[in-house]
This record gives structure tokens, sequence and C-alpha cells, in this order.
């Protein structure tokens, strides 16, 4: 299956990320703009709303590049999505080292995979692992699109 970027995965990133005009610092204090821009922002950085969706598709095919490149068994549109939207959340290098990209080479099935995506629900704030409700909507959202359910 040649890989791309779908409609559903942009909307869907849209929906997580939420549009911010304004830079600003993310749970895990890295400055971000846009819908989860973060290459070359600065404090006091502002965008429009144009802007931002073009930064959005640009990062998210960067995304695909990167995950290509790993030459996992992704054979649906959805698995597609549920992999990028993950790497695009969480970067390449936790992604790489992950059990999840070792459940994925290894085709452990649905269940194995999900179960690995739904481990990823916690951000660091002030030292402490905070399990944070958006995080669990976003990996339950990445699990339906890899089973195919939506």
């Amino acid at each position: 299956m040649r890989m791309r970027i779908s409609h559903r995965l942009v909307d869907a990133v849209k929906a997580f990320e939420g549009l911010r005009l304004e830079a600003y610092r993310c749970p895990s204090g890295v400055w971000t703009i846009g819908y989860g821009h973060t290459s070359g922002v600065t404090q006091g950085m502002k965008v429009n709303e144009g802007w931002a969706e073009s930064a959005l598709k640009q990062d998210l095919n960067e995304v695909l590049k990167q995950v290509e490149r790993l030459g996992l068994p992704l054979n649906t549109q959805g698995q597609i999505d549920a992999v990028v939207d993950f790497v695009f959340n969480l970067g390449i290098t936790k992604f790489k080292q992950s059990t999840l990209r070792k459940r994925i080479a290894e085709n452990a099935g649905d269940d194995a995979i999900c179960a690995e995506f739904e481990k990823w629900v916690f951000c660091t704030q002030n030292g402490k692992n905070v399990k944070l409700p958006g995080l669990v909507k976003r990996r339950e959202w990445e699990c339906k699109r890899w089973i195919a359910v939506i």
C-alpha cells in the first residue's frame, strides 16, 4: 500500500492539538504553535490559521517519511494514520525504542498492539508522571484506527 496522509488523520490531529496562534509551552515544556508545530518555535511567535494548517501537513508528511523508512508492515490507511499520529505526538526516537514498534514489526496482533498504544498516556510534569485525559483519548483513537473501527 502506498503510504499517504489521510484527511481523517489531519482532522484528528487538529482536534487533538487544537489551534494556537501564539507560541506556548506544551505540557512537556516544548515551545509549540499552530496545530502542534515545534520546529523553530520561539516565545512570542504568532501565526495565522492558514500557516498553521500548512505547517501541520508538512509536519505530518515528514513524519510519514520517517515511518516509511522503518519498513514496518502497515497494511491499511488506518494503521498508517495510527502510527503517524503516534510519532507526530511522541517523536520518532521514542517510537523506534518502543515495544509498540517491536509489536508492529513482529505482527503481534491487534490486541497486543492496542495494549502498547494505551501505555503512552503519561507526561512528565514537575518531575512526576501525570496521566493526561487528552492522551488517553488520542491513544484510544489510534487503537481504533489501527483496527479500522473508525
